[in-house]
């Protein structure tokens, strides 16, 4: 017996959404078969690291981290990762869920992140402040853009709750924020088409840069990170989560595509590193364009994803260095990233202070370096145990002992 004509518009929606949802399902699908990708926590462990290490002024341990030797660095592997593993969990619980529970698990989300980033904001500053004032270094307040919130508190206080102002190295987790907030829409979008958002993006990044958008920042000028332009390694990564990299696997394995991200790693480590240490007067310009962070140099979009093919080559899914005890912290730092990068981003400023009033010699900068590392380490392992502590236990059998008395 066939259907009323009536009740056929919501069988059919009700199949669209499944056959919708069966798309990001099924690349999750033989992903999980295989176990969770400890790639991405490696990476993304490494680059809380170097955005540490590399936020600590004058510190020659920073000299290890990848901005000194390419166009990309930390950032965008933060960002590219970040997009990745949103669109994994996201994507799953829109399709089991629906797109309106997905989308409030997203702004629940975006609600931790901004207090994440309200509270770390409030410490930093006053972290500042009080060394400044405590120790007569009033330079700092300049120094780590702080010094609106002695001069004018109530508006500098109030930009900063909207993201507008940001002291020196709060940057990246604002960028966080703005992109998981608009996330929901394009991530509807990525579950019908995802070549099409990608696309999208593609098309949002060039605009930007051509007519110059950006947000405005409190009390001049735009965010270091332009959102407009950094969604582009966001979207990526999502692209890449739901079935892109499975897409691209092919090029990727490409003998040609492999010979020309080495030479092209190879070109921008001459480049780099010639201008950091002033071989070449004349490459200074070019590293200077190529380089651009604030609206996000297409070369640094393709330096980083040379990288990522170089990588994909070498640390294979299924490489047992993943399972070893030295990559251990690095991947607990990556699996537990916001609290690290928060506790990572206040050590910074602790690590300058230290190596600012007390020595700058190179012990003392391999110590800080170290120490900080191994604080942030710490956190994540507590944070990681703590979350076990949630698991409810198995109730415990009543017994006369444990009988509540009368009255209790």
């Amino acid at each position: 017996m066939s259907l009323p004509r009536q009740d056929r518009g919501p069988a059919r929606r009700s199949q669209s959404v499944s056959v919708l949802a069966e798309k990001p399902i099924a690349g999750e699908r033989r992903s999980s078969s295989l176990g969770r990708d400890l790639r991405l926590d490696l990476f993304r462990g490494l680059a809380n690291w170097a955005i540490f290490l590399d936020h600590i002024p004058n510190n020659a341990v920073a000299w290890v981290t990848t901005r000194n030797y390419g166009f990309s660095d930390a950032a965008d592997v933060f960002v590219f990762i970040s997009g990745y593993t949103a669109a994994f969990v996201y994507a799953r619980r829109m399709a089991a869920q629906g797109y309106l529970a997905g989308t409030a698990l997203l702004i629940r989300r975006v609600w931790q992140l901004y207090v994440a980033h309200v509270l770390l904001f409030v410490f930093y500053a006053a972290a500042i402040g009080y060394v400044a004032q405590d120790y007569g270094h009033s330079h700092l307040l300049d120094e780590f853009n702080v010094a609106g919130l002695i001069e004018r508190p109530v508006a500098t206080l109030t930009h900063g709750l909207l993201l507008q102002f940001k002291p020196l190295n709060l940057d990246v987790l604002p960028l966080y924020i703005v992109l998981m907030a608009g996330f929901a829409p394009l991530l509807m979008l990525m579950m019908w088409a995802p070549n099409t958002a990608l696309a999208a993006a593609t098309v949002v990044y060039l605009l930007a840069r051509h007519f110059g958008w950006n947000f405005p920042a409190y009390p001049a000028g735009g965010w270091y990170f332009n959102p407009f332009t950094w969604q582009l390694p966001f979207t990526m990564g999502a692209w890449a989560a739901l079935g892109g990299a499975a897409r691209a696997q092919a090029l990727a394995r490409s003998r040609i595509v492999l010979i020309a991200s080495v030479a092209f790693v190879v070109f921008a480590f001459v480049v780099t590193v010639g201008a950091r240490l002033g071989l070449s007067t004349s490459l200074s310009p070019v590293f200077d364009v190529l380089s651009e962070k604030t609206n996000l140099a297409p070369y640094r979009i393709l330096h980083f994803l040379a990288l990522a093919v170089i990588v994909v080559r070498v640390v294979p899914r299924d490489w047992n260095g993943l399972r070893s005890r030295l990559a251990r912290p690095i991947i607990v730092c990556g699996q537990r990233s916001l609290e690290v990068f928060c506790i990572g981003i206040f050590l910074s400023f602790v690590g300058h202070f230290i190596l600012e009033m007390y020595s700058d010699r190179l012990l003392t900068q391999i110590g800080v370096s170290v120490g900080g590392l191994l604080l942030m380490t710490a956190v994540a392992l507590y944070r990681t145990w703590s979350r076990t502590l949630d698991v409810r236990s198995p109730k415990a059998p009543v017994t006369r002992g444990n009988q509540p008395k009368k009255g209790e």
